[in-house]
């Protein structure tokens, strides 16, 4: 899904000598998909940058600022299992400083910097059966999880697919490949609003009922997204099953290390002791007064996953497994995920004086 966005730290540092977090990809190629919608093929610099990813995740690049975030974060449409490099698919956004300026100006050979891509809205496992709803610019993950299912797993995919018109469909020409190829394990199906009109409850429960035991993969215009998630709940599909990707506007510089006032705002005070436990490691971290959860694994060296800073992603999530945590602000989890304990480390705030997280 391409939208206008932004994001930012490594270590706490004074932000006047801060170094950039990006690294360098080169466009490779440029594809035209529809009238108002383009992927770019990148490759990483002189082995600048990893390129191992997961589908469903996204890329956040550097544009040109003009006061309204100097970044924009847009779905990765490639799969690592199908794809020899990432590509990532923008759609022009009317008065869209990123996408036009992308779509306008950036060509094959051009040089973008990127952070690692990012992001949790990607699959459990590659053996499962999903459901897809994706509507508009919103394929453009869905479409990475189906062929990483595919070409990887042994899942099951039924895709629903929503558009103004036939001419409007993203990505056209692969999912017909994709459905002669995997005809037994993928079904597409179009709503077009010039034919069937705007998607309704009574359409999307049809589609859904029969499919319960699937997991639900939704990304797209919110009012879709909404109304699917509605229609599961409705249906009886398992709220930690039903996923939604969302992306929301963000201001900050994502490119820097460290946002102005981290370290005016750590009086040095600890409140309480972090026990971490990440890519199979255990650590003890101490959480001073004033900093995020995010910035105290940071400053002690821990190498948290993290975009946005401003909780308007998921890269950040993590379990908390004991204590408890407040967060400033959450654009993202629902009611059930924070039900189940995961937590944005970007905002959250100390409550108790033990806490315990798990990556």
């Amino acid at each position: 899904m391409s939208t206008e966005t932004s994001a930012g730290p490594d270590v706490l540092a004074d932000p006047a000598t801060t170094a950039p977090r990006g690294s360098r990809v080169r466009v490779i190629e440029v594809i035209e998909e529809t009238a108002d919608a383009r992927s770019f093929v990148v490759e990483p610099l002189g082995g600048d940058g990893d390129n191992g990813y997961r589908a469903g995740q996204f890329l956040t690049v550097r544009v040109p600022d003009v006061g309204t975030g100097s970044a924009r974060c847009y779905s990765l449409s490639s799969s690592p299992y199908s794809d020899a490099a990432m590509k990532f698919t923008v759609k022009r956004v009317a008065g869209g400083h990123g996408s036009n300026w992308l779509c306008d100006t950036v060509g094959a050979g051009d040089e973008l910097e990127v952070l690692p891509p990012a992001g949790t809205f990607t699959p459990a496992s590659l053996d499962e059966s999903v459901v897809l709803v994706a509507g508009g610019s919103g394929i453009t993950p869905v479409i990475a999880i189906a062929k990483s299912i595919l070409f990887a797993g042994s899942g099951d995919v039924v895709l629903i697919y929503a558009n103004r018109d036939q001419d409007s469909v993203i990505f056209a020409r692969e999912l017909q490949q994709l459905e002669r190829r995997f005809a037994d394990r993928l079904s597409v199906i179009h709503v077009l609003e010039s034919v069937q009109g705007y998607p309704t409850r009574r359409t999307l429960s049809m589609l859904v009922r029969p499919l319960r035991d699937r997991a639900v993969y939704i990304c797209g215009p919110t009012p879709l997204m909404d109304l699917a998630a509605q229609v599961c709940a409705a249906e009886g599909f398992p709220a930690s099953r039903v996923h939604s990707e969302r992306f929301l506007s963000l201001q900050a510089d994502p490119f820097t290390d460290a946002e102005p006032g981290d370290d005016r705002d750590a009086s040095g005070e600890v409140v309480c002791r972090i026990r971490v436990s990440i890519d199979g490691t255990e650590r003890q971290v101490p959480w001073t007064a004033g900093r995020k959860l995010l910035d105290a694994l940071l400053a002690a060296g821990v190498e948290a996953p993290y975009s946005c800073r401003e909780g308007a992603c998921s890269a950040c999530v993590c379990s908390l497994t004991e204590g408890r945590v407040t967060m400033a602000r959450n654009e993202i989890l629902t009611e059930d995920d924070l039900a189940e304990g995961y937590i944005l480390a970007c905002q959250a705030e100390p409550v108790t004086d033990e806490i315990a997280i798990e990556y």
